[in-house]
């Protein structure tokens, strides 16, 4: 059992009035260059398969993008669509979209907490400096497996909030699928011959998109202090063509800080709403930027110096604004009362 989000009226009339299919094109392009990977059109020329790794890993690191939204259950109006391909495109990602779910709720609604298990260990007290500049290269150069393991800490560890018995068991039946899926394809493609092919048209772009989808991640989050969701995260307002293709295609996520305050909000909406707080007031120091290497070049002295978020990246402004819980995930209301927001996760390192 996948719970589902609760929209108003309104929220549901926005999500099927939206154009999601353009941005959804990311998913036949990897595909096409996977396959063109294992038969490259040119022949075996090295130029040639490092470019169509590029374009495959790249639109695997869109797919990120689209399964974010299937968490949020914004991307259709059916919550079944949204459910399905989410949990197709986690098979493919080692990440169940329950379990997904089940952290990305928490982070939206713990942003930069200890009990933040997406921004695990960048947000645990728990975790010494010396892990977290380990963990940080780990979790950029080796970006599918450290996912695999952030994400599932929420179904193994001990202490793990998800408790309920239905959702552990649809958990555990979307891992029997991930272990199926990637185990056939992998036989078949011994039996066949073809292992050494498919190891390179498939896991050179997974490694490509792992990359990109912890810049991502680090972008956002890493080295911000602050509980609110504006003054606690990185915001891109595209302003170029290409930067505003590449905003396009993954959902406007590189908008976060409005993201994280408005979840439910609509892709197009969340550039209006980060100008209309800027106006609002003026006087707060949002983090916002006009380049995507800006926003880079502010997060990179954080990877040696203290990968952190939260406590662990010093005094939270006194200035924070906390948005209402119920402004959050409407699962929030239900899930988060659940998890005593009092630091015990914090021993959760």
């Amino acid at each position: 059992m996948t719970a589902t989000t609760r929209f108003s009226e309104g929220e549901k009339r926005q999500i099927r009035n939206q154009h999601v299919w353009p941005r959804l094109v990311s998913i036949p392009i990897a595909l096409l260059a996977v396959v063109a990977i294992g038969d490259p059109p040119w022949g075996d020329q090295p130029w040639g398969i490092v470019f169509l790794a590029g374009v495959a890993g790249y639109g695997m690191f869109c797919w990120a993008s689209i399964f974010h939204e299937t968490s949020h259950q914004t991307l259709f109006g059916s919550a079944a669509a949204n459910i399905g391909l989410g949990r197709v495109l986690g098979t493919l990602m080692f990440v169940p979209y329950s379990v997904y779910r089940q952290v990305h709720i928490r982070h939206h609604a713990y942003l930069n907490r200890p009990e933040d298990w997406e921004l695990w260990p960048y947000a645990c007290p728990r975790a010494s400096l010396g892990f977290r500049r380990f963990y940080v290269w780990f979790d950029l150069l080796l970006g599918v497996p450290s996912s695999a393991l952030i994400y599932g800490r929420m179904y193994f560890h001990r202490d793990s909030p998800v408790q309920d018995v239905a959702v552990r068991r649809a958990i555990a039946f979307e891992y029997v699928g991930i272990v199926v899926f990637w185990s056939a394809l992998v036989i078949g493609n011994t039996l066949a011959g073809r292992l050494a092919e498919h190891l390179l048209a498939v896991g050179l772009p997974l490694g490509i998109a792992g990359v990109l989808q912890t810049v991502r991640k680090l972008t956002e989050h890493l080295g911000m202090a602050s509980f609110d969701p504006l003054l606690g995260t990185r915001t891109v307002l595209p302003q170029r063509f290409l930067l505003r293709i590449c905003s396009f295609l993954h959902f406007d996520i590189f908008v976060h800080g409005p993201h994280h305050r408005h979840p439910r909000a609509t892709h197009g909406s969340l550039q209006g709403w980060m100008e209309y707080y800027q106006r609002r007031s003026p006087q707060l120091p949002y983090p916002v930027f006009s380049s995507y290497w800006s926003a880079v070049r502010h997060m990179a002295p954080s990877l040696w110096r203290n990968p952190a978020c939260g406590v662990n990246a010093g005094k939270v402004p006194d200035y924070a604004d906390l948005a209402a819980v119920e402004d959050f995930l409407a699962d929030s209301l239900e899930i988060v009362p659940h998890d005593a927001s009092d630091g015990q996760w914090a021993k959760t390192a």
